[in-house]
C-alpha cells in the first residue's frame, strides 16, 4: 500500500508536518539538572484531593531542581468534560498557593511559549503526528462500530482470551487502499488505530521514579489514536504535548500504571524519548462497611473534593503538611526536629515516597492543622478567620471586623510562647472556641442560669457562691500573674479551701477543696468551660466591669 496516499485520504486538510512543529517548540534552554514537569488535570469534576496531592508532590520535587511547572488542561473527552470544571480546578489550584511558572493559567489565558495549554487547541498538532504515523505504516483507520466491538469482546470473553483489538481480532489492520476509500467516500466513519507491534507474552523493561525497575508486560492491542471527532485521546495526546512542551518527569497517579507499555509503545513509534515517570500510589481510606483500603470516590467521599476542606476552614499550610506528610515516610521525624522551617527545606526524593497507598485520616489531619496553626501568629490566625468568615459566616465576619483588637488578643492567649497552645483545628470552630468572650453569646448559651453552667456536684453551693461575690473586689488589672493567683490561693484560706494543692492532698477531708478548684469554679463562672485557655488573660481581656457582671448576675441565681 501506498501509506503517503492513505494518510493525505484521511487527513487532506494537515499540510504540515511533524518538523514544523519540533522547531516551533525548540528543546528549552535550561541549565543541566533543570527538569521540566507538568500537572495536567482532565475537567471532569471538582479538584481531587489526590490531583491536589501529586500536583503538590510534583512541585515541591521540581523546586530543587530550578526547572519548570506547568499547566495543561487535557480536555479531549468531551464526553467526560463537566461544564466550568476547568475554572473549577484553576482557581482550586491557586487556593493552595501552588505557582506555575508556565501553562493555562485562566480559563482563557495562557503565559508561556509552549501552548496552547487546553488541548482542544491543539488538534492540527495532533493529527500531524497521526499522519505522520500513518506515513510509517504505523497507524490505519477502523471502520468497526460499536456493536461489532462488543460482539468481538463477548467472544474473547468466552475464550479467555485477552481482551481488545489486536491479532485476528484486528479486522480493519489489513484493509486494502481502495476498501478504505470506498468505506470514507461512503461515509462510514472511523477512528485511526495505532499498529501495535508486539506480541501476546512480549515483556518491556522499565523505570520508575518512585517504585524503580520494572519487567511489564507489552501492550499488544491496536489502541485508539484518534477518535472519530478527529481528536486523539489520552495516549496519543500526552506523548505528542510532553514531547513538544518538553517535559522531562511525568508524575502521575497509580491508576496509569497498566497502560504504561501502551505510552511506551506510542512514544518509541513517533521517535520520541520518553520522559521519566513517577507513579504515585493512590490516596486510600478505610471502607466503613468493609473496613477495607479503598481509593477516595468523587461519588462516595466529600473529602475527595477539596473544597471540602476549603469550607471547613482548614488553613492552605495544614493541608501541604498532611500530603508531605502522606507522601514522605520520613517527613514527620523532620518535622518534629525543625518545627519552625518551611517546608522548602525538606529533601524530597521520589525514592521516599509512599508506594503502599497513603491512607486518609481526618483524625491525622486534625492533629497536624492544630500544629501548623498553633506557630502561627495571633494576626495570621485573625486574617485566615476573616477570609474564611466573609465567604462562609458573614456574621462571624462582622464580629471580626468589629472587634479586631480584641479578637486579635482572643487569639493571642497562650500563642508565641514555647509550648503554643492546639485548640484549633479549623476556622470554622473559632467562633464556638470563644463565644463566652463576648456578652451576647455568653448570656445566650448561659442565660446567668447556674443550672446551665458546669460547677462540679464536688462543691457546695454555698461555696460557690461566696467564690462568686469575693472574686470581683479582689481582682485587680494591674496584678502581675504570680499576685493574681496569690489573691485567689488567699480567696481559698478564707473559703475553707486549701491554700495549696498539695496540703489539700495530705489531708482531703479538713478541706472543702484546694485553691485550684477555687480557679476552676471562676473559670466556669466567667465561661461557662472547664477548659479554656490561660486563665489569668482572660480575665484581662474580659476586664473588670464584665467580670462583676457576670459572677454577681450567677450569685444572684443560687
Amino acid at each position: 500500500m501506498d501509506y503517503n496516499q492513505l494518510a493525505d485520504l484521511l487527513f487532506p486538510n494537515i499540510d504540515k508536518t511533524p518538523d514544523f512543529w519540533e522547531k516551533k517548540y525548540p528543546p528549552r534552554n535550561l541549565p543541566d539538572g533543570a527538569e521540566i514537569m507538568r500537572f495536567s488535570p482532565s475537567p471532569t469534576g471538582f479538584l481531587h484531593i489526590g490531583s491536589l496531592y501529586t500536583c503538590m508532590i510534583g512541585r515541591l520535587l521540581l523546586s530543587k531542581s530550578g526547572g519548570v511547572f506547568y499547566l495543561r488542561i487535557e480536555d479531549t473527552d468531551e464526553k467526560r468534560e463537566v461544564e466550568n470544571s476547568a475554572e473549577t480546578i484553576i482557581s482550586g489550584l491557586r487556593k493552595f498557593g501552588i505557582q506555575f511558572d508556565e501553562g493555562r493559567l485562566s480559563i482563557n489565558q495562557d503565559t508561556g511559549n509552549y501552548g496552547p495549554y487546553l488541548q482542544s487547541e491543539r488538534k492540527e498538532i495532533y493529527q500531524t503526528f497521526a499522519k505522520d504515523l500513518v506515513r510509517k505504516g504505523l497507524a490505519y483507520p477502523c471502520f468497526c462500530s460499536a456493536d461489532e466491538l462488543d460482539k468481538m469482546r463477548e467472544i474473547q470473553e468466552a475464550k479467555k482470551e485477552p481482551l481488545g483489538y489486536y491479532g485476528k481480532y484486528a479486522v480493519c489492520r489489513n484493509l486494502s487502499f481502495d476498501e478504505i476509500k470506498s468505506k470514507i467516500e461512503a461515509g462510514q466513519s472511523f477512528v485511526l488505530r495505532f499498529r501495535c507491534p508486539y506480541n501476546d507474552g512480549d515483556m518491556m523493561k522499565t523505570f520508575d521514579l518512585v517504585r524503580g525497575e520494572r519487567i511489564i508486560p507489552a501492550n499488544i492491542v491496536d489502541v485508539v489514536i484518534i477518535k472519530s471527532n478527529g481528536m486523539p485521546p489520552y495516549n496519543l495526546a500526552h506523548a505528542v504535548d510532553d514531547h513538544l512542551m518538553r517535559t522531562t518527569i511525568v508524575t502521575r497517579g497509580e491508576e496509569w500504571l497498566p497502560s504504561l507499555s501502551e505510552h511506551l509503545e506510542l512514544f518509541e513509534a513517533l521517535g520520541f524519548v520518553a520522559p521519566k515517570y513517577a507513579h504515585f500510589s493512590s490516596i486510600q481510606k478505610l471502607d466503613e462497611n468493609t473496613n477495607e483500603r479503598r481509593k477516595l470516590s468523587k461519588r462516595k467521599d466529600p473529602e475527595a473534593d477539596v473544597e471540602y476542606f476549603v469550607r471547613a476552614g482548614y488553613p492552605v499550610a495544614s493541608i501541604t503538611e498532611y500530603l508531605v506528610n502522606l507522601a514522605n515516610s520520613n517527613f514527620e521525624p523532620w518535622r518534629l526536629n525543625h518545627p519552625t522551617l518551611p517546608i522548602s527545606e525538606f529533601d524530597f526524593s521520589f525514592n521516599k515516597l509512599n508506594t503502599s497507598g497513603a491512607l486518609f485520616d481526618i483524625v491525622k489531619l486534625n492533629d497536624v492543622s492544630k500544629n501548623v496553626i498553633s506557630r502561627m501568629s495571633a494576626s495570621e490566625v485573625y486574617t485566615l478567620a476573616l477570609n474564611w468568615a466573609e465567604k462562609y459566616d458573614l456574621d462571624f465576619a462582622d464580629v471580626l471586623k468589629e472587634n479586631k483588637n480584641y479578637y486579635t488578643a482572643i487569639l493571642n492567649i497562650d500563642r508565641e510562647i514555647p509550648k503554643p497552645r492546639k485548640d484549633i483545628v479549623k476556622m470554622d470552630e473559632i467562633r464556638d472556641i470563644y463565644d463566652y468572650m463576648f456578652d451576647k453569646e455568653y448570656i445566650k448559651g448561659f442565660g446567668y442560669n447556674p443550672d446551665m453552667i458546669a460547677f462540679s456536684e464536688n462543691f457546695k453551693n454555698d461555696s460557690i457562691k461566696s467564690i462568686l461575690n469575693k472574686y470581683p473586689s479582689l481582682y485587680n488589672a494591674n496584678d502581675d500573674q504570680t499576685v493574681w493567683f496569690e489573691k485567689i490561693k488567699d480567696l481559698a484560706s478564707e473559703i475553707g479551701f486549701a491554700r495549696e494543692v498539695k496540703e489539700y492532698k495530705k489531708d482531703p477531708t479538713a478541706y472543702l477543696g484546694h485553691c485550684g478548684d477555687v480557679s476552676t469554679i471562676i473559670r466556669i463562672a466567667l465561661t461557662g468551660r472547664t477548659m479554656t485557655p490561660n486563665l489569668y488573660n482572660i480575665c484581662k481581656l474580659l476586664g473588670q466591669d464584665k467580670i462583676s457582671q457576670r459572677m454577681s448576675e450567677l450569685a444572684k441565681r443560687f
